[in-house]
């Protein structure tokens, strides 16, 4: 039996993986299409590539790991993490932010 598939994000984008089942590697291609950088941290997704890395992490057949804390993911962990990397946050009410008059 080969080695299982995984897949690593980092800065909202794909920064490794081993992928092997034939369904994967095409989700893979359709992602690479829209061209990448070098590294994770100068990558700067589209949309579209976000929808395509969305649609590889749901092909992928193994662990897919946060690369800045070494934790797995879900899959719609993984996609969130994805989809959500770059949006301003909103402060939360009992945040500091998100007091007046202090």
């Amino acid at each position: 039996m080969g080695r299982p598939e995984h897949m690593t994000l980092k800065w909202g984008t794909l920064k490794g993986w081993r992928f092997t089942h034939e369904a994967t590697i095409a989700a893979a291609q359709r992602y690479a299409e829209f061209g990448m950088s070098a590294g994770a941290a100068t990558q700067n997704d589209t949309p579209d590539q976000k929808q395509a890395l969305c649609d590889l992490i749901d092909a992928v057949d193994g662990e897919i790991v946060n690369d800045w804390s070494g934790e797995a993911m879900t899959k719609d962990e993984a996609k969130r993490y994805v989809l959500d990397y770059g949006k301003p946050r909103v402060a939360s009410p009992l945040s500091r932010e998100g007091r007046e008059g202090e």
